[in-house]
């Protein structure tokens, strides 16, 4: 195996496990690099597909009780039930529109100066989004939904709707997610582990639909490469989550925020300036 390409491979399964799940686009993340790295041909959207599947396994191996509990409780649990109807409820839209509009996105969105004006336009609304945040906690204000269990049909078709707005690269699908889940109600832990949950269905059908529209670009001789991928991705996402996880039980999202505005700056500074040639 090239060692060149073996080394690209960990570098963006790297990054697709580190951004998942974090509120700055791992789309957007994998476009860049995937410029930089001289990655991006059709071979490298593949790739791209398989890393995805990694991290989507490390939601489910950190969360594997709660899905068996799921799973196991649909016939005679009504919480299982519920929580499984606002899951699939959740996805619809996005997978609606997805399917209407993917095409174009693709063709029209998917490119480095989209993504980091995307990465500055989320970045301001976290901020926003944080300092009402703030501001009800000054006024002893409290979030309405504070456990999972709580959400109703509603909230679940709100966070879900907030979701079509990740599918403009660079939005971030865990963003639009957790952060439109707080702008209803939802306490902080509740819309971080909801975005988790929404995250599994989503990236699952995405990743089958398009490994299968790519079946012809497949090859055995690409096994150890995407599985290098597949592997990083998948470590970095399951150690990404569960930081996550107590990162916000002390801090909220003001340092991602910061970080999408200065990285978005960045790269629509090089693009313009000529520093960076980055490729659609």
């Amino acid at each position: 195996m090239d060692l060149l390409l073996a080394f690209k491979a960990v570098i963006l399964g790297v990054v697709e496990g580190l951004t998942e799940f974090l509120p700055i686009s791992s789309t957007g993340h994998l476009i860049l690099a995937g410029s930089l790295l001289d990655f991006n041909d059709d071979k490298g959207k593949v790739f791209e597909i398989v890393i995805q599947f990694g991290a989507i396994l490390a939601v489910c191996w950190e969360y594997r009780e709660k899905i068996t509990q799921v799973v196991a409780g649909l016939g005679s649990d009504a919480k299982a039930r519920r929580f499984t109807v606002n899951v699939i409820l959740a996805c619809v839209p996005a997978v609606v529109l997805g399917l209407w509009l993917g095409k174009y996105i693709k063709a029209a969105l998917f490119n480095p100066v989209v993504v980091a004006t995307a990465f500055i336009v989320g970045g301001v609304l976290i901020l926003l989004v944080e300092r009402h945040n703030r501001r009800n906690t000054e006024a002893g204000k409290r979030p309405r939904v504070n456990s999972m269990d709580d959400l109703s049909v509603t909230d679940a078709l709100k966070v879900g709707l907030a979701q079509c707005f990740a599918l403009v690269p660079g939005t971030s699908r865990s963003g639009a997610t957790i952060i439109g889940g707080m702008m209803f109600g939802l306490e902080r832990k509740v819309a971080t582990e909801f975005s988790f949950f929404l995250a599994i269905p989503i990236l699952f059908g995405a990743t089958v639909y398009e490994l299968y529209k790519a079946r012809a670009t497949l090859s055995v001789d690409d096994f150890s490469l995407f599985g290098i991928g597949f592997v990083a991705a998948f470590i970095s996402a399951f150690i990404c989550v569960r930081w996550l996880l107590r990162y916000i039980a002390s801090h909220d999202f003001t340092a991602f925020a910061w970080y999408r505005i200065v990285f978005g700056l960045v790269v629509l500074a090089t693009s313009y300036s000529g520093w960076v040639v980055w490729s659609n």
